[in-house]
């Protein structure tokens, strides 16, 4: 071995200072009450639980070359914001940053690597290794989150820091804490390629006393934005007249205040929280690095605090301020009770955001907004020791998907990618004299940043579909949302312990496998290897012969997995998932009982049986008694002639005032001689009824003649049939659209916008048989009869 590397191997594996021993013990007072500013009004914090700490936050590029100092040295002095501190057995100087030499280090260059792994300095065993993404991957958000280790695990663990250099030094540098040779950080990128550098250092390893980086790691990041996908919208609602304040504990409000501009600043990061670990997740579940984005503004950039002085304008998420015509009294006045009580009208502020923003987004029929909004307004009652003006929901109305949250919490949250790892390291107990220890499990800020941003993202999970789930963000597990961004863990008031020295990936918050597979096909996380998103999700399920599987499920736009439910079951705890080939799942899928079944445990194979349907379209279909559909005595028709036809799935619910059943057996489809010569399709707003038209002048009506008669005729001397309709419908049927077998569309009847998009074509090996449904004043349920 080279006597260089002898020596760097030697000084590496020194045994760290034995750590204080009441490190993991809860601070007496989590805040030191001391905190300075950096000048620009921005105070940071400091947790008196924070011991012989080292210097981690953020760094500028006019800091001082790096050095190592010993315990008791004094540093050297910059111009540059306050330190930031960690918890470290030494104190060391920040690592400078030179914008101009940073794209070359030990004969590293800034040439783009082929490698599948970041640019090492193969010189350094100490260069950092980043293991949660690969040189060269292409990403669709802003800020990402890299998980990485400083030597191998071999080696004797380290502490130190971690110096992000951004792209051409555009973004301010930021340093992140390294535990145990383990690291995590956010890095801010740039649409097109980021060169990142990350530079390791500590006082228990040697280095230059220049300002070339003797450990640094180069990585390759290709942002690309998703602009052709629809955004998530983040936005403020206050009353008409909030003074634009929330709730913060006198000496925070002190420090940093409380208004709407921080509250802003503060939203923004924990949105961008959001983002990075949902990306993060949807990759570990090798789904690729899709996620929602955000809708953008050129603004002046909060996202590092370095901005705030200089009114540096950068692309950033936009927030959306919105006056309700509702005062501050009356959002208060509505909900009286805890986030997860009984509250009688947690719903009316959910009316209160659907109108709030219906009226500022303008929403045309159609046009689907997604908005995920916070009322800044909520406040802690001592007296009553309840939250009000806050509602924890999320879910849709009619072309609208929201999600609401309060601002209880808000106060704990970081306001800058350079406060995030503080944030989940504050200690500082929660006064109920002036906030509020939502659910008993904000006991101290950090645990309050995990129930305020963590809930947050629960009720956005709701706004893009997630049911509650058995594990992960939709059961509560965001109570350890901090872990996705930290390396060590704190005291927890909510556990009585000292908290987790190490975290890993394994030990982090985790959206379920179902929440995923939900995003996968979601409109918000489309990206460009897609392809064409097919405008029809539908799904239709359909009783056959036995020897055909007893039930096939069809969809245009593929069949992904089925869900399925026993008796007394809330959540999913079975599912089925379809395999992708070639881009393109299995628009036709045999769902037979008896294999269905043997999914389940055993002592609960026996009970009824609810599956649900979902597509790679996005849409889905529920069947609430598997048992039922599939029994063929209930399902099947028997035709003219001794053949059987089967029921397909209804469409509409049957429910209108005099509703009465109907069904009617085509004659062609039974007498061989009866030639279909057209569809007549009586129509106003809704389908009133389908009559079908024979060559020797019979005809065949389901429904009723109403409104006004459209004749649709078929090509009869090509051959041509009905292949099946395309229909608009909800609780009733609003339009329909007659297929052929040439692969013609008659125009649409009754209303083409109304209700949600359905494809009723038979599965393979079928035809229509008949029509079965009901109707009332127009036509109110609608299911095709199918036959081999």
């Amino acid at each position: 071995m080279p006597s260089f590397l002898h020596k760097l191997h030697r000084r590496s594996s020194r045994p760290a200072n034995k750590q204080a021993k009441d490190e993991n013990q809860y601070p007496a007072n989590g805040d030191n009450g001391n905190g300075n500013s950096n000048g620009n009004g921005v105070a940071h914090r400091q947790s008196s639980s924070t011991l012989n700490s080292s210097q981690v936050g953020s760094s500028t590029p006019s800091t001082t070359p790096a050095t190592s100092t010993t315990e008791g040295e004094t540093e050297p002095k910059t111009n540059g914001p306050t330190p930031l501190p960690i918890r470290s057995p030494t104190r060391a100087q920040r690592p400078g940053v030179d914008p101009v030499k940073r794209y070359s280090v030990n004969g590293l260059t800034s040439t783009t690597s082929n490698a599948s792994h970041s640019s090492m300095n193969r010189s350094s065993l100490l260069a950092p290794r980043i293991l949660s993404i690969t040189d060269n991957s292409w990403v669709h958000q802003q800020v990402l989150l890299v998980f990485g280790q400083i030597g191998d695990s071999s080696s004797r663990p380290l502490d130190g820091s971690l110096t992000v250099n951004h792209h051409q030094g555009r973004f301010p540098p930021t340093c992140w804490p390294v535990n145990d040779s383990y690291f995590k950080a956010l890095v801010h990128l740039e649409p097109g390629w980021n060169r990142i550098r990350m530079d390791f250092t500590s006082p228990k390893v040697s280095s230059t006393n220049t300002s070339v980086p003797a450990h640094a790691t180069f990585i390759n990041i290709n942002y690309l934005p998703l602009t052709h996908s629809p955004p998530l919208q983040l936005a403020i609602i206050l009353g008409h007249d909030s003074p634009g304040t929330y709730d913060a504990p006198p000496e925070r409000m002190q420090r940093e205040g409380n208004g709407l501009e921080l509250a802003m600043k503060k939203f923004r990061m924990a949105a961008y929280l959001w983002q990075a670990f949902t990306g993060e997740q949807m990759n570990r579940y090798k789904f690729g690095r899709r996620c929602f984005r955000f809708e953008d503004a050129w603004e002046p950039g909060t996202l590092s605090y370095q901005d705030w002085g200089t009114n540096q304008f950068r692309t950033q998420a936009k927030i959306h301020v919105i006056r309700s015509k509702r005062s501050v009294a009356e959002i208060r006045d509505l909900e009286r009770a805890q986030q997860y009580t009984n509250g009688t009208k947690k719903s009316e502020l959910f009316d209160i955001a659907a109108e709030a923003i219906k009226d500022y987004f303008h929403i045309t029929p159609g046009n689907k907004l997604y908005v995920s909004c916070m009322f800044l307004d909520s406040t802690w009652d001592t007296r009553e020791k309840t939250i009000r003006g806050h509602a924890a929901l999320g879910g849709g109305v009619p072309d609208l998907q929201l999600g609401i949250f309060g601002s209880q919490a808000l106060h704990s949250y970081p306001s800058s990618i350079e406060e995030v790892f503080q944030a989940f390291q504050d200690c500082t107990r929660t006064d109920t004299a002036y906030i509020a220890n939502d659910c008993g499990e904000s006991g101290s800020n950090w645990e309050a940043a995990n129930i305020g941003i963590g809930a947050h993202l629960h009720e956005t999970g709701h706004l893009f579909g997630c049911p509650h789930q058995e594990s992960g963000v939709m059961l509560r597990d965001y109570v350890t949302f901090n872990r996705t961004f930290t390396c060590r863990e704190p005291y927890s008031t909510r556990t009585k312990s000292p908290g987790q020295r190490l975290i890993l990936p394994q030990d982090e918050c985790k959206w379920h496998r179902l929440d995923v597979l939900r995003f996968r096909f979601h409109p918000c996380f489309r990206i460009p290897q897609d392809g064409n998103a097919n405008g029809d999700g539908s799904v239709q399920v359909w009783t056959v012969d036995s020897g055909q599987g007893g039930v096939i499920a069809t969809s245009k736009s593929g069949i992904a997995w089925v869900e399925l439910y026993v008796e007394g079951d809330d959540v999913c705890r079975t599912w089925r998932e379809f395999p992708e080939t070639d881009g393109q799942y299995p628009r036709q899928v045999a769902l037979d009982e008896a294999s269905l079944r043997s999914d389940l445990a055993k002592d609960k194979q026996k009970s009824k049986l609810k599956v649900e349907v979902f597509s790679a379209g996005g849409g889905s279909h529920v069947i609430e008694d598997f048992g039922r559909l599939s029994n063929q005595k209930i399902a099947r028709v028997k035709l003219p002639g001794g053949r059987w036809g089967y029921r397909g799935s209804k469409l509409g619910f049957s429910q209108m005032e005099g509703s009465q059943p109907q069904e009617v057996i085509l004659d062609s489809a039974h007498i061989s001689t009866k030639l279909l010569l057209s569809i007549k399709v009586w129509h106003g707003f809704a389908v009133d009824g389908i009559e079908f038209i024979y060559e020797d002048a019979t005809s065949q009506l389901f429904g009723k003649r109403g409104g006004g008669p459209s004749e649709f005729p078929l090509d009869t001397r090509k051959g041509e049939l009905i292949l099946g309709f395309a229909l608009r419908a909800g609780l009733w049927i609003d339009g329909i659209q007659i297929l052929t077998s040439l692969g013609r569309k008659s125009e649409w009847y009754g209303n083409p916008n109304g209700g949600s998009g359905h494809t009723l074509i038979p599965p393979r090996g079928y035809t229509i048989g008949g029509i079965s449904g009901s109707c009332a004043g127009w036509i109110d349920g609608f299911a095709l009869i199918i036959t081999r």
